[in-house]
């Protein structure tokens, strides 16, 4: 990490909970955060017990807390609130959603193909990718908003995909992923939504892309599946000629922390999409 991004990081003053950090850039932000002992930050996973065995072998900080919930089981968030509250004796300065689902089923094909092989299958995918990446977050911050009124910074802040850019689909024909895509782009348009619901109460929401990042989602990718991966990576090449491929999660969650850092409503990000580089930048 360069020594810009550690000093943001570092300078951090946060009470936060991090959805999905029990790996990849969850696990990365649990970790970056935590590097100032002055900070405490909640994970909320659905394994708690795999991921509490994670953080004690590699990272054994007192100012991490993990604690149970499922994006899918409202019951359950409401119930991790109860848990989280004394922890940060009752306010919330961020809340970042990483939480996401993007199915392996249909990460390969366009939705035409996907249609012809199980249109029943490609309906539940659209569903569960839907459930997970819009409605759970909603319920999330839903249940969590009377902490984070009570909070310093009040950010609220999504981990979204430059794939959800529908001038970059159109112009460089990015039909993968098109189930998560579509909900990614429905998440958009729920932020803009909930800022103007929550921006006069100081609340700032905010999509950030993390770039591609390598976080092993395509290991288990047939050669095939690969063939398609590449011909995406070859458009991605052609919108960004500097880009060399996925960074390691270090290096995103370190210039998605600097973003954060940066928003504020009073210059305007209320609602809006950024990249990880900042406004007005390549997703990639």
């Amino acid at each position: 990490m360069d020594e810009a991004i550690d000093a943001s990081v570092s300078a951090w003053l946060s009470l936060g909970i991090v959805t999905g950090a029990s790996r990849g850039i969850g696990f990365e932000l649990l970790r970056q955060i935590s590097d100032n002992p002055n900070n405490i930050v909640v994970g909320l996973v659905r394994d708690k017990a795999g991921t509490d065995k994670k953080v004690l072998a590699e990272l054994n900080r007192p100012n991490i807390h993990i604690v149970q919930a499922d994006l899918v089981d409202y019951d359950s968030l409401k119930k991790s609130l109860d848990v989280v509250a004394p922890i940060v004796n009752g306010s919330l300065d961020h809340i970042i959603a990483n939480a996401g689902y993007i199915s392996k089923w249909s990460q390969y094909d366009s939705l035409g193909v996907l249609g012809e092989r199980d249109p029943k299958k490609l309906e539940e995918d659209m569903l569960d990718c839907f459930k997970v990446n819009v409605i759970g977050n909603i319920h999330l911050f839903n249940v969590y908003m009377p902490l984070i009124l009570k909070g310093r910074a009040k950010k609220v802040i999504t981990i979204s995909s430059g794939i959800a850019d529908l001038d970059l689909t159109r112009k460089f024909k990015l039909d993968l992923s098109a189930p998560y895509a579509i909900s990614k782009t429905a998440m958009n348009a729920t932020t803009a939504k909930l800022h103007a619901e929550h921006g006069d109460r100081g609340v700032l929401f905010l999509n950030i892309c993390p770039g591609t990042v390598d976080t092993g989602v395509y290991d288990d990718a047939t050669e095939e599946q690969m063939k398609s991966v590449m011909a995406q990576a070859a458009a991605f090449k052609q919108y960004s000629p500097t880009w060399e491929g996925p960074v390691a999660p270090a290096e995103s969650v370190g210039k998605i922390l600097m973003q954060v850092d940066k928003a504020s409503l009073e210059a305007g990000y209320g609602g809006e999409f950024i990249s990880h580089q900042g406004r007005g930048e390549k997703w990639l």
